[in-house]
């Protein structure tokens, strides 16, 4: 298969470094940032400009796992952080409480296409589908610290519904890859499937590096399914494993 030819290459990013054509990835230990030479098209759970948009920028800020900001909506905390920063354009905007040396990239060609996941690690949070819930309100800002922020980003073109398949393959790999680890949730004592607060954003390509059509599924059946599910895996056994601050 063409994308074992070069293989699954993981790293850990160190100030600012190219990530892909086009793809500019810088890490401190206050943020990810990710900068993108045109807007792309990205759907996300994040805080700021969540759903689907039109973004410039994506960022992942760390915040104290007391933080004093928590009575402070979270979206403007983001927005006055990328303003001070200089990041005029759309930013997708996410937070976590993890340690920015819990980053791990992983990425690989695919079919000519480029392929990477990007992901930051907390576990304090860990938690199974279906535990008991500590709101009992519709209407509530999670306060709790401990968050897995996941970015798939691929050059290839995705329409929308190809999109929402990639996050229910991603998240499913989430699962599988806590589950594997024996990673166990302090409410019911089970294996965990996420923490209480993950975030994931998907970012695709507005034509692709081939000028291909859109795709248009990206399930488990298809090869794109396949390596994102494998690269998140691989993505997050390497951060949960290899800090040791990683579970913050």
């Amino acid at each position: 298969m063409a994308t074992q030819e070069s293989g699954i290459q993981s790293e850990h990013p160190s100030l600012v470094r190219a990530l892909t054509q086009g793809v500019v990835l810088e890490q401190t230990p206050g943020h990810i940032h990710i900068a993108f030479d045109r807007p792309r098209r990205v759907l996300s759970s994040a805080v700021l400009n969540g759903g689907f948009c039109q973004a410039s920028h994506y960022v992942n800020m760390r915040v104290p796992k007391r933080c004093p900001l928590a009575l402070e909506d979270p979206v403007k905390t983001l927005e006055r952080y990328c303003h001070d920063r200089g990041w005029a354009e759309a930013t997708v905007g996410m937070m976590t409480a993890a340690s920015m040396k819990s980053l791990r990239v992983v990425h690989e060609k695919l079919a000519g296409e480029s392929l990477a996941v990007i992901v930051t690690t907390g576990l304090d949070n860990a938690r199974r589908a279906g535990d008991p819930a500590e709101f009992s309100t519709l209407m509530v800002v999670p306060d709790k610290v401990g968050t897995i922020n996941m970015v798939i980003l691929t050059s290839a073109n995705l329409t929308d519904e190809a999109m929402v398949e990639m996050v229910i393959v991603a998240t499913e790999a989430k699962a599988a890859a806590l589950q594997n680890l024996g990673v166990i949730s302090p409410v019911s004592g089970e294996l965990a499937t996420g923490t209480g607060t993950d975030a994931i954003a998907i970012v695709a390509g507005d034509r692709g590096e081939n000028n291909t059509q859109p795709i248009r599924f990206t399930g488990k059946h298809t090869l794109i399914g396949e390596r994102v599910a494998q690269l998140v895996m691989a993505a997050l056994k390497s951060s949960i494993n290899g800090s040791s601050e990683t579970a913050c």
